[in-house]
């Protein structure tokens, strides 16, 4: 049982932090969420999080807190190549997202954090968890969708799912099959490209759409569908660390997608001469 005020993350990855006196005032709880989101929006997402997690120290229930702290241990955890500090957050990230859902389970927010963070804790996992977690998550995605189908993240998150479900091997759907009670129903990767076309158009300065986009695009031989999302990639001007490195590859997958349309048409031209 952890400490009033100590989050799961802090818990987990070993730093020290002083509880809240039980006799010091109460925080004012919006001032704090309203402070969350302006760090948010300024890109300082481990110092959101530990506003969040002010907020929780005083509201347990505060959905608005759970569901961000969420999202926000998901994205940090990534940026980390330990496996460690990686599986802390995002074992905190399905902690919140799961009291997130007990606040309130038709939200689209905590159904899309816990779709989130069973994804994430699938890249960790061995064979068999990362296709339970697949299977898992299904419900919570497409609830997030349907509640908010203007949410662009959401929408990605669906896309890759459809994406990796399609393509299990031959060994997974064996596996699925036999032993988890079948395969995830209604997996497709042509519902996988409408996902992430939704995505896009809803965001389509998100570098990270057009990636995503661009490699199914890739993936399924469409290279001029992926020449153009790759193109609308080039001009779009990264802010964070996370989105230089999307946009390098975009350029990177770009250049080498030229190459091979170029050496194309001139076989093309070369056959007809």
């Amino acid at each position: 049982m952890l400490a009033a005020g100590v989050s799961p993350v802090t818990a987990a990855v070993g730093a020290n932090i002083d509880p809240i006196p039980s006799e010091a005032a109460p925080f004012d709880i919006g001032k704090l969420l309203a402070e969350a989101r302006a760090l948010q929006k300024q890109y300082k997402e481990s110092e959101a999080l530990a506003k969040y997690e002010q907020v929780l120290g005083q509201a347990p229930g505060n959905y608005e807190a759970l569901w961000q702290a969420a999202v926000l241990s998901v994205h940090i955890g990534t940026r980390y190549t330990d496996e460690t500090r990686k599986a802390a957050y995002f074992a905190a990230a399905r902690l919140y997202s799961t009291r997130a859902l007990v606040v309130k389970p038709e939200g689209a927010e905590s159904n899309y954090a816990e779709a989130l963070a069973l994804s994430t804790q699938a890249t960790l996992l061995n064979a068999r968890g990362r296709l339970v977690a697949y299977k898992e998550m299904k419900p919570y995605v497409f609830k997030a969708v349907e509640r908010a189908p203007k949410w662009a993240d959401a929408w990605q998150l669906l896309g890759r799912w459809h994406y990796r479900v399609d393509h299990y091997n031959v060994l997974e759907r064996a596996y699925s099959q036999l032993l988890l009670g079948g395969m995830p129903g209604s997996a497709s990767t042509p519902k996988a490209i409408e996902a992430l076309v939704k995505a896009h158009e809803l965001e389509p300065k998100r570098i990270q759409f057009c990636y995503d986009l661009a490699r199914v695009h890739l993936n399924q031989g469409q290279r001029t569908r992926a020449s153009n999302v790759l193109q609308e990639a080039t001009q779009l001007t990264p802010v964070t660390s996370e989105e230089l490195e999307m946009s390098r590859r975009c350029r990177l997958m770009l250049t080498q997608l030229n190459k091979r349309m170029l050496k194309q048409l001139h076989r093309k031209v070369k056959n007809t001469l």
